[in-house]
């Protein structure tokens, strides 16, 4: 098992290329987890692509971990209320 990460940069702009890398990568691994250390910017788009992960996951039986999560990630998580959902709470 090891980690898939997020970039540094996850905005609306890196979102659609993110989703897609992730996705793939998530299919791919028996117990997926995305290590967000590296995030330093990012704003909702990051929370959706997430989200979109989870699902992903969710859909082949798998849960998905997130490892590393920035405080502002969490934040939005919390002011989203998904925070629970993702595994911030």
């Amino acid at each position: 098992m090891s980690a898939l990460a997020l970039p540094e940069m996850l905005t609306m702009a890196e979102a659609r290329e993110a989703s897609a890398r992730l996705d793939a990568a998530v299919q791919a691994e028996a117990s997926p987890v995305i290590d967000a250390s590296s995030l330093h910017s990012l704003d909702s788009a990051a929370i959706a692509v997430l989200l979109q992960c989870r699902r992903v996951a969710a859909a082949q039986g798998k849960t998905l971990q997130i490892s590393g999560a920035p405080p502002k990630l969490a934040e939005l998580a919390r002011l989203y209320g998904v925070d629970s959902l993702l595994g911030l709470s």
